[in-house]
Formats: structure tokens, C-alpha cells, sequence
């Protein structure tokens, strides 16, 4: 399959859900900037994709990496960061969305699991997002954080070159 090809719009994200409802698979989706990509997310991607058949990433627009992360991020467009993610082998579809949370994203995606980092607890990441997940019969599981590997440390690194 092309990486183009798992590149799904907005408007198209509950028809690209329903499909693989159909298809009898178990979703696991995902969020996050992925603003320059690392060995750290590629573990983290390919440890959530092994809980389930097929994973989803929601992917920050950039105006909400710019409302997170400040205003020299994103480094690289929200079209490039989904089209590189979706070009990984762990990775069944990207969607962009724009609000600053996920709560909106994952009420559409309806994810029988939703996968955040080690940085994260089940008392510490988004309540609406938890319960959008759960009140869709999804439910979370925390990844352990890949330590020493962050887009924050990388960009440290460059920029004392």
C-alpha cells in the first residue's frame, strides 16, 4: 500500500473506522506532534500497534503543536509529519486534527485502545479524552517512556551545534 494511501481525512475518519470495524479489527489509536521523529517514537509506535490489528495516529495541526509546544514549533509541517508517519510498517492511518486536545479526534476515532507514553498516568493525561475513549468502550494502556529519547532533547542537541 502507498503511505498515501493511509492518510485519512478528517471527513473521512468515521468511514475509514467503521471499515475497520468491519473488518473485525481492533483499533488502537494513538496521539501526539511527532515533529521530528526518533528512534523513541518508532518503539513506542510499533509496541501500541502489537496491542491490537491496526493503529491510528491522530496528529497535533500546527497551530495546536504552536499552542503546546511554542511558537518555533512545528519544525516540520502537520501534512509532512503524517505523511512520515504513515509511512511506517507499524502504522494502518494518520488523521490530523486541529483542536489543542484529542477529546474531539477520539470521540470520532472510537478506539478500542488508546496508547499514550510512560510520561503519562491514567490520573495525569486528558480526563475528556479518557472518557471520550471509554464512554466509546475503548479503554487506555500506558506505554513505558523510551528514556533519553525526546524531539525536545534532539532539538537541544541541534541547536548547540
Amino acid at each position: 500500500m502507498n503511505f498515501r494511501d493511509k492518510i485519512v481525512a478528517w471527513e473521512h475518519l468515521p468511514a475509514w473506522r467503521s471499515a475497520r470495524r468491519a473488518e473485525g479489527k481492533r483499533l488502537v489509536v494513538t496521539n501526539g506532534c511527532f515533529d521530528l521523529l526518533h528512534l523513541g517514537h518508532v518503539i513506542y509506535l510499533e509496541a501500541a500497534r502489537q496491542l491490537g490489528d491496526a493503529l491510528l495516529i491522530g496528529v497535533n495541526g500546527d497551530a495546536s503543536v504552536r499552542q503546546l509546544k511554542g511558537d518555533t514549533r512545528p519544525v516540520n509541517a502537520e501534512a509532512d509529519r503524517a505523511a512520515v508517519l504513515a509511512a511506517l510498517q507499524s502504522v494502518d492511518g494518520t488523521c490530523i486534527f486541529t483542536d489543542q486536545t484529542a477529546t474531539r479526534f477520539l470521540a470520532s476515532a472510537q478506539p478500542d485502545i488508546y496508547v499514550k507514553g510512560g510520561d503519562y498516568t491514567l490520573a495525569t493525561v486528558n480526563q475528556d479524552e479518557r472518557r471520550a475513549v471509554e464512554q466509546g468502550g475503548g479503554r487506555m494502556v500506558i506505554l513505558p517512556f523510551v528514556p533519553g529519547k525526546s524531539t525536545t532533547a534532539l532539538l537541544e542537541k541541534i541547536s548547540q551545534l
